[in-house]
């Protein structure tokens, strides 16, 4: 069962890092059009057909959102709103770092502080239900160690920075600016962090019938639609000042783009089905299951690079700075299964 609950989370993450290939594939859309549109399917379509999973036989999703719920349902959807900041400037700091880089430093600092943050923030609120106990000494070396990974390949990427020549960083990354890139990416992972946080406080928001695998799901679709709220904002905004608007009106475009957009949607959303589904098969190993966001957010570092590498983001590095490269990537694969062996 541990086996396959990794397996099943490890797909959702390959699946994600694999989500921004298909935008590559757009056509003369702005990126607030797309983006927009792709979070359409993301954040919405998709999340609530897997929340939907979750219902029993002769029950509604209505059910759930009831004013018994209505504190945590609020709360899980703020923290969908903060961490829909986060989802705006992953997208920038991917445009100044690259799939590679940009992923893994968002990443890294979402993988540790949304690791943390969750139990803490639940401790606060509902401090009879005694959520620090769930900061093992094991869950918070998993997280230290994923945090090491994730500093060394931000060393890499420094690396890389240093010896490239400005022609090769336009030619890999068209508007690479590591200074600026590494600020955004940081704002990125700690307002990132925040979907754990959702996720812990939609916990309770769920079916006793569910199946164990899909009990987070409806949790999962308040995240996503407070992320939306505010990604839609902001896409809106943009599409007024820029005069973008007319992007929706190129009706030729609509089997291409809507096609890539949803195929975007439905990879970035199976890393949270596949977290979902995964920790069912981990109920048995309690340590995992408060460090399976931490899981997640490694192998979503791990596959990105592995996209950063097929799309020559690296290429023209030296043989040190790939070497660093790699050693990160294995102390991430190591942490990912580290806790249940401490």
């Amino acid at each position: 069962m541990l086996i396959i609950g990794l397996l099943i989370i490890a797909i959702g993450a390959f699946c994600q890092a694999s989500c921004y290939v298909p935008i590559n594939k757009i056509k003369s859309w702005s990126w607030e059009s797309y983006w927009l549109v792709q979070g359409v399917f993301a954040w919405l379509v998709f999340p609530l057909l897997g929340a939907l999973l979750a219902v029993p036989e002769g029950h509604t999703l209505c059910e759930l959102f009831t004013a018994d719920n209505s504190f945590r349902i609020w709360m899980t959807i703020l923290f969908g709103a903060l961490w829909g900041v986060g989802g705006l400037t992953f997208g920038l700091s991917m445009r100044y770092l690259g799939v590679a880089l940009g992923q893994s430093i968002a990443l890294g600092t979402c993988a540790g502080l949304g690791t943390i943050l969750g139990p803490v923030m639940l401790n606060i609120f509902f401090p009879e239900g005694d959520y620090l106990s769930k900061l093992t000494a094991s869950v918070i070396i998993g997280v230290v160690v994923t945090l090491i990974g994730i500093a060394v390949i931000g060393i890499a990427g420094g690396m890389k920075s240093a010896s490239l020549s400005e022609e090769e960083k336009k030619k890999a990354v068209a508007d690479f600016n590591f200074p600026k890139g590494i600020t955004i990416a940081l704002l990125a992972g700690v307002m990132s962090g925040c979907f754990n946080v959702g996720l812990e406080f939609g916990s309770a928001i769920t079916f006793e019938q569910s199946a164990e695998m899909y009990k987070t799901l409806p949790a999962t679709f308040l995240v996503t639609l407070g992320g939306f709220v505010t990604n839609a904002v902001y896409c809106l905004y943009q599409n007024s000042k820029n005069r973008t608007f007319g992007d929706y009106g190129k009706t030729s475009l609509y089997a291409n783009n809507l096609f890539f957009c949803a195929l975007a949607g439905l990879l970035w959303y199976s890393q949270f089905f596949g977290l979902a589904l995964g920790k069912g098969f981990l109920t048995d190993y309690p340590t995992l299951l408060t460090f399976s966001w931490c899981i997640l957010m490694a192998l979503n570092v791990v596959f990105s690079n592995v996209w950063g590498i097929i799309l020559k983001e690296w290429k023209g590095c030296s043989r040190s700075t790939i070497t660093v490269l790699v050693i990160g990537l294995v102390i991430l694969i190591v942490s990912s299964f580290l806790p249940q062996l401490i």
